[in-house]
């Protein structure tokens, strides 16, 4: 009878994550590749330039080695340059048009010479993440290391996504987060092949985009004067800090963060809370409201009863917002939020039973159906899709709508059978604002729950409820950062770091090729990269006891 350890080694050949007895070389690349079969030797970069020949590869392409080239220059003190043969290249590029999924790629490195095949720009910025990995871990440093063989060992790599959407989400909106702290984090999504930034820029507690007709939603929205001290308490035991906190992106700062990622290979998907979560917006302009106000921006967390009324002035008011917001992003979505949108407010509004009235609606539910596909047909116009909370189902889902499959996996099975595209991001798995520990005191202030690294590792997003055809509508999966108890950029990095490791694995591999066991073990080294890059990540998968799946 085997041993643990042997079966665990076994698991991790059949993968080829590790070599095979009597090599030395280890492969320690998150997220795992489809198939990696090692090789012994290794290839050793030496002397101060490197050559990199590219074959029948377009402009995007050669810059998709641009970060690694950053890496070798700042950390080793080598410059890759372009050569015009393929003898006298170290890096050779080439384009093959067999492989059809644009991300896929092939990378093969021998004693004497690195080959990566592609497609696409976007395969090649992954193969050249994965020889980042390969690298040693001083790769990472700011400064030029001395004493450090450059070496990548030996390999073939086939690899590619399984699924096309694999997202991390940031909300700025409770605790907001520096231009500066946005674009470091695309840097360490694209580190982990993560190709969707969903960017949460509206909210009860404040407005984070400008919009240069509504002046007030910056000037007034994005600024608070209290804020919640602590955990969420009932009154009258509530703390409160009483002090000003807020900022928002010019509108030259967010297309400054989309080129960012977009040279990373990496969507922005932005997000604009309708017709709840609305607060901060209110408070700019309360005649949006069913009552008219007045209100604050709020420093509670939660959710509030004051929404958008459904009068036409609302309407033209957010249409405007989408004329400023759609140019910014080239993505072809926009999520438009549609979660925790109480009725309370419309119940009670003549001009939203009018509206009720004159449209035919039966309950409120279907007026928030009418909003969602009225905003969703405005931005067809425009060429953009919309993307929404599992709510926008209630009432009916708008043609062409995604779901984002958050109160458990039920809205995504549903939308998955009525033939919509759907994204789990489900909050028992997905939510990296709970704990990571099961002794929470040893933890910065949470919103409660506990959700270990393995539980994230090791969720499958394709439900067995599911038949196959319907499961081509679950495009991915995304790790969500709610901020209301993350009030700095340590605080977030504790939260995400390390399990975006897990979000990103779970993106990238099939299930039958995850290996829990194996990931932690790669996940030693990568958190050894993250000790260079300064992340403060927590160490509460190391001493947490491995969940082991019958």
């Amino acid at each position: 009878m085997k041993t643990v350890k042997q079966l665990v080694l076994i698991c991790a050949l059949s993968l080829g994550l590790v070599p095979a007895q009597g090599q030395k070389n280890e492969y320690a690349i998150i997220p795992a590749p489809l198939q990696l079969k090692a090789q012994s030797g290794q290839f050793q970069f030496t002397g101060d330039f490197v050559g990199v020949f590219f074959d029948g590869v377009d402009a995007a392409s050669e810059q998709a080695l641009r970060i690694l080239a950053f890496r070798l220059r700042d950390a080793a003190g080598i410059h890759l340059g372009p050569v015009a043969n393929a003898q006298k290249a170290a890096i050779v590029c080439v384009r093959n048009t067999k492989l059809t999924n644009p991300e896929a790629y092939k990378l093969t490195v021998a004693k004497n010479k690195i080959t990566i095949e592609a497609s696409d720009a976007a395969g090649f910025f992954y193969a050249a993440q994965t020889l980042r990995q390969l690298l040693p871990v001083e790769i990472e440093s700011a400064t030029v290391q001395t004493g450090v063989k450059w070496t990548v060992p030996c390999c073939q790599i086939n690899d590619a996504p399984q699924y096309s959407y694999r997202g991390m989400h940031l909300d700025v909106a409770r605790h907001f987060a520096s231009k500066e702290e946005v674009m470091r984090y695309i840097d360490q999504l694209a580190l982990l092949k993560i190709n969707t930034f969903h960017w949460h820029l509206t909210e009860d507690q404040g407005w984070r985009i400008e919009i240069k007709k509504y002046p007030k939603l910056t000037s007034i929205g994005a600024w608070r004067y209290r804020t919640l001290d602590g955990a969420y308490v009932s009154v009258p035991n509530r703390k409160w800090k009483m002090e000003k906190h807020g900022g928002f992106y010019t509108q030259d700062e967010i297309k400054e963060v989309v080129a960012y990622a977009a040279a990373r290979h990496i969507n922005v998907l932005p997000e604009i809370e309708m017709p709840g979560h609305a607060v901060a917006a209110l408070a700019a302009y309360p005649e949006l409201s069913c009552s008219g106000g007045p209100f604050e921006v709020e420093g509670l967390w939660g959710v509030f009863n004051d929404i958008y009324c459904t009068r036409e002035e609302t309407f033209a008011f957010l249409q405007d917002i989408l004329d400023e917001v759609v140019p910014l992003f080239p993505y072809s979505y926009v999520h438009i939020g549609g979660d925790e949108a109480p009725k309370t407010r419309w119940k009670r509004c003549a001009a939203c039973q009018q509206r009720m009235a004159d449209e035919g609606l039966h309950d409120e539910h279907e007026l928030q159906s009418y909003f969602i596909r009225r905003m969703g047909n405005y931005l067809a116009t425009k060429g953009k899709k919309i993307i929404g909370w599992d709510e926008i189902l209630e009432g009916g889902l708008a043609e062409g709508a995604t779901v984002m499959s958050w109160r458990g996996t039920e809205g995504g099975i549903a939308a998955a059978k009525m033939g919509h595209d759907v994204i789990m991001t489900p909050n028992g798995y997905m939510y990296l604002d709970q704990y990571q520990s099961e002794e929470k005191d040893k933890e910065p202030c949470a919103i409660g729950g506990y959700l270990p690294i393995e539980k994230v590792y090791n969720y499958n997003p394709l439900p067995s409820e599911l038949t196959a055809e319907q499961n081509k509508h679950i495009i991915g999966v995304q790790g969500n950062v709610w901020t209301e108890y993350m009030l700095n950029e340590d605080i977030r990095q504790f939260r995400i770091f390390p399990r975006i490791d897990a979000v990103a694995e779970n993106g990238w591999l099939p299930q039958s090729k995850k290996n829990y066991p194996d990931f932690k073990r790669r996940l030693q080294q990568m958190t050894k990269r993250y000790d260079i890059m300064g992340i403060k990540y927590s160490q509460a998968f190391i001493s947490n006891p491995m969940v082991e799946k019958k």
